[in-house]
């Protein structure tokens, strides 16, 4: 009788193959984003470039584990010579040039908004989704992108940080398309990233968000 004992459920796996196509779809993605080359405006020695959309992306799309392993292979074909980076660039010399602390920036930018995207699902509002992709997407990348860029250039950390204000509106640009983009995707391929609840919330939260997204097509809903 205790051999007939219903076992717990197996999650199913995710494939491995799969996992590697997406991340190497994603890096392929922010290197084509350099493609139209860096805008530098006032002589600014870090250009403005649209491949922060694809580092936001990865994250809004992947998660925060593919999206942030996305971002890292990108980087390690940069160092591995190939000229990926707007204007392109490549090679060991741009991370001691003063950009480099936007690229490992990069790096906690496409972690947050992943972890952030995650327990969002399977809902994705948009507002707490725009603000969570601007604090990855932005905050995060110049937390590390103003100060590094200040210690080489020698410039005051104020005077860095007034100056990264000329990012600010294409980087929020970013963030809206990335937000309606990342909507879109997951309300037509749901379980890219799977849904969690957030650290403060009830354990079984996420379980009766799940239950009752799963239940939201039955006619009754869809008459409301």
């Amino acid at each position: 009788m205790e051999s007939s004992a219903p076992l717990p459920p197996a999650r199913p796996r995710r494939s491995s193959a799969r996992d590697l196509a997406q991340i190497a779809v994603f890096a392929a993605l922010i290197a084509a984003l350099g493609l139209p080359g860096a805008l530098s405006i006032g002589g600014a020695a870090v250009p403005i470039t649209f491949q922060t959309l694809g580092v936001m992306l990865a994250g809004a799309i992947l998660g925060a584990r593919k999206g942030t392993l996305s971002v890292l292979l990108f980087i390690a074909l940069v160092a591995a010579g190939l000229p990926l980076l707007s204007g392109g660039r490549g090679g060991l010399g741009v991370f001691v040039g003063p950009s480099v602390g936007y690229l490992v920036g990069w790096l906690l930018g496409a972690a947050v908004i992943g972890w952030a995207t995650a327990r969002l699902l399977p809902r994705y509002p948009i507002v707490p989704a725009l603000a969570w992709t601007a604090l990855g997407g932005i905050v995060a990348i110049y937390l590390v992108g103003v100060p590094v860029f200040a210690l080489i250039t020698g410039t005051p950390l104020d005077v860095a940080l007034i100056g990264s204000t000329v990012f600010l509106p294409g980087d929020l640009l970013k963030v809206v398309v990335t937000v309606l983009v990342a909507k879109g995707v997951h309300r037509a391929w749901p379980g890219l990233i799977e849904p969690k609840s957030w650290p403060w919330a009830r354990s079984g939260a996420i379980v009766t968000d799940q239950a009752s997204a799963a239940t939201a097509p039955e006619p009754t809903d869809r008459s409301a």
